[in-house]
């Protein structure tokens, strides 16, 4: 499969009013819940539903590329429990929401150490990237088992396989391998839930993302939430390593 070379840092990209591929990590689920006295499997629950239209708000404002960190590989140091019910709640996703995916014309992706999944999961990802990979309105990559010194530890072991004879390893070499390879970086990076960190997410691809913090929960994460984002990046001066005067000559 050939796979294409998007980066900020060997070539300047085209900076749109729209972000063409929006990063977020869904945080804050759990305190969701606690605010209301239920379990935290139904702030996890309420997630999966924003979801829904945050893909749909996203296909209306024209991104293109959407991305959602799922399951971080550091994820299963949580309670068993929490961690039985998130897996219970990805399989009724996929079961549920695929052939949606489909009908709307959406790509669906899910990237990250997959193998340690159980069996009906897995084969549940192939179906659905299966099914829709012909889609182009929207791509949604789920990073689930997912951590970003993983991808890049992993970019790094695939091209050495892909190369037995040894040599340099260069960026544009390493990017083809990365687990989202077949996407632009992300132009807008944001956070729900307050925290302000990437937390091993994309830690390649962010190099040159604009990075949104918002207090906002997950579940409360709507349209327009969304729109704030957006109107927040349209106010940053992307120069990717060039001075304001030559963006104003540009």
């Amino acid at each position: 499969m050939i796979r294409k070379f998007f980066s900020s840092t060997a070539s300047v990209p085209e900076a749109a009013a729209i972000p063409r591929h929006v990063a977020i990590i869904m945080d804050g689920n759990g305190r969701w819940a606690k605010k209301r006295l239920l379990p935290r499997v139904a702030g996890h629950q309420q997630g999966v539903e924003r979801v829904r239209d945050v893909v749909q708000a996203c296909i209306e404002r024209g991104v293109a590329y959407l991305t959602l960190f799922a399951f971080s590989s550091e994820n299963w140091r949580r309670p068993k429990e929490e961690v039985s019910k998130l897996m219970e709640l990805f399989v009724y996703a996929l079961e549920r929401e695929v052939g949606k995916l489909h009908k709307n014309g959406i790509c669906l992706k899910v990237v990250g150490d997959l193998g340690q999944f159980n069996p009906r999961l897995q084969e549940l990802i192939r179906e659905g990237e299966t099914l829709t990979a012909g889609n182009s309105r929207l791509t949604l990559t789920v990073a689930a088992n997912y951590g970003g010194r993983w991808d890049i530890l992993n970019a790094v072991n695939a091209w050495l396989k892909a190369h037995p004879e040894g040599g340099e390893i260069d960026e544009a070499g390493l990017a083809a391998h990365l687990a989202t390879a077949y996407a632009p970086e992300p132009d807008l990076f944001i956070r729900t839930g307050g925290e302000q960190r990437v937390s091993n997410f994309l830690l390649w691809q962010l190099a040159y993302a604009e990075l949104y913090f918002t207090d906002t929960l997950w579940p409360d994460f709507d349209g327009q939430s969304l729109d704030q984002a957006i109107a927040w990046y349209q106010r940053r001066e992307r120069r990717f390593g060039r001075t304001s005067e030559q963006l104003v000559r540009h």
